[in-house]
């Protein structure tokens, strides 16, 4: 690999573990909601739109953890089938990540269109926090914009190499035991 092909991987690599990161506090951040929602009801104290907030940051923790865990083979393939294809894995690999690029920009591009007409309309929640839902919606819509950028990524590096960028999680996992 060059010094331009590493630098493009380098930092592919570091968006997607950025994403990581932003997801755990996420996590983070619905444990403190929660934790206040639990405080503030104890003390007799309303906390509108706690669970609102919890349900904000659980989608963007969702979405933005993603490409991580794709890449680091932690989601479920279908590798009991890639493997029975034998010496025509590669092929089941392109059809895979081919129809896998094309649903995550499908749903890349309506995630920020729907940001975005929700900023344009200022369309709020409909609890009692009144939030703006671009505030919201946007963590969603760049962790499915990096979900489509990995996809395409390892398409890219299938064609080119052969092989994809995903980690074998379970080989892997086997010489961590």
């Amino acid at each position: 690999m060059d010094g331009e092909a590493r630098i493009i991987r380098r930092s592919l690599d570091f968006v997607y573990d950025f994403a990581a990161w932003l997801s755990a506090l996420c996590l983070v951040a619905i444990l403190v909601v929660i934790t206040a929602q639990v405080v503030a009801r104890w003390m007799g104290i309303p906390f509108h739109g706690s669970n609102e907030y919890a349900g904000y940051f659980m989608a963007a923790a969702s979405f933005l953890a993603f490409a991580h865990t794709l890449n680091r083979g932690a989601h479920i393939r279908v590798g009991l089938l890639l493997n029975a294809l034998g010496g025509r894995r590669f092929w089941g690999e392109l059809w895979s990540l081919a129809i896998a690029s094309a649903a995550s920009t499908y749903l890349a591009w309506y995630a920020v269109k729907m940001v975005y007409w929700s900023w344009r309309l200022n369309d709020v929640s409909q609890g009692q926090d009144v939030t703006p839902l671009w505030i919201a919606q946007t963590p969603m819509a760049v962790g499915a914009v990096i979900l489509a950028i990995l996809l395409i990524d390892n398409l890219v590096t299938l064609l080119v190499t052969g092989r994809d960028n995903i980690r074998d999680g379970l080989a892997e996992q086997s010489h961590a035991e």
